[in-house]
Parts: structure tokens; C-alpha cells; sequence
């Protein structure tokens, strides 16, 4: 199995950041009123110093979540089959067979274009995404960062698969 491009963790650190800093934000407060209140120290010098802990700590769990978000985030071409696994915690294992592919998108916004990857959208007959899925796109096969030559190859080689199958049935 194949990792996605190294540059990827540089969107899952963006994913983690944008999701802590709100907590961060709400942690800092509360505890540094909390904090204010049983040590009687000034307010805002609690909440100064809950703030600069909050955000060590989220820069801290952001660079483990991406690290880890990258090293489990594999994808296998196989004879048959496109093979995808992910996840920390909760692990998904997907399987794509080639039968099942419609259509192949290659996505490039602009922070993809400064790292030199690209996300691929593999589309499949009869996937019904999930509502309110926000990242990793609305297609059943998700790969969110390659080179952009390893997509254009990727791309090349499903549309193959796709026309022969197109073949076979007399399309």
C-alpha cells in the first residue's frame, strides 16, 4: 500500500488547527476564569496564560494529528480493485472495484498547487454519500493528496479500466 503525498500533512494540520482553535479559544476563557477565581490573580493575566497554554497544546495535538493522519492514510491499485485505508482511531477500509467506476475528477484548489499535490474524486455507481460529510469530498473513492503526475497516471489508468468494461458490455 502507497501513503498520499507528504504535503498532506499540511492539510490536516490546517483541518486540526480550524477545528482547536475554537475549543482553544473557549478553554481559555473558562479556565482562565476559573483560574482567576481560585488563585485571585488578575483576570486577564490568567486568561493571557490559559490562552499561550491552550495554543502549545493545540499546535502540539494538530502536529501528532497530522503526522498520524498521514502515516494511516494508504491506497493500494490492485488487479481488481482499488484498496483505501484510513483513520487514527476509527479505522475505515474501503474497498472500489473497477467495475464500479464512473467517472475520475483530479482537484487542485490553491493550496494543493503551492504543496505540488492534487486530490482525487473517484466516483462510483450507486454511492450514496453521507450528508454533512465535510472534508474528503462526495466521492466514495477519496484520495486527498498525490503528486499531480501520480493523479494524471491514476486518472489514466482508471479511464482504461473504465473503457474496457464500456467494451465488454457492448457500449
Amino acid at each position: 500500500m502507497k501513503n498520499i503525498h507528504p504535503s498532506a500533512k499540511w492539510l490536516f494540520r490546517l483541518r486540526a488547527y480550524s477545528s482547536l482553535l475554537i475549543l482553544s479559544i473557549i478553554l481559555s476563557f473558562w479556565g482562565g476564569t476559573f483560574l482567576a477565581a481560585v488563585m485571585n490573580f488578575s483576570i486577564g493575566f490568567t486568561i493571557l496564560i490559559t490562552v499561550i497554554i491552550c495554543i502549545i497544546l493545540a499546535v502540539i495535538i494538530g502536529e501528532i494529528y497530522a503526522r498520524l493522519a498521514y502515516k494511516f492514510w494508504l491506497y493500494e491499485f490492485t488487479g481488481s480493485q482499488l484498496r483505501m485505508e484510513r483513520g487514527i482511531i476509527w479505522k475505515k477500509y474501503s474497498n472500489i472495484p473497477y467495475e464500479r467506476v464512473q467517472n475520475v475528477d483530479i482537484q487542485r484548489g490553491i493550496i494543493a498547487r503551492i504543496l505540488g499535490f492534487s486530490s482525487i474524486n473517484v466516483q462510483t455507481a450507486g454511492y450514496s454519500a453521507p450528508v454533512g460529510r465535510s472534508y474528503g469530498g462526495w466521492a466514495e473513492g477519496f484520495i486527498p493528496a498525490v503528486s499531480s503526475e501520480e493523479a494524471e497516471k491514476i486518472r489514466e489508468f482508471l479511464m482504461k479500466k473504465i473503457s474496457k468494461k464500456g467494451r465488454n458490455q457492448g457500449l
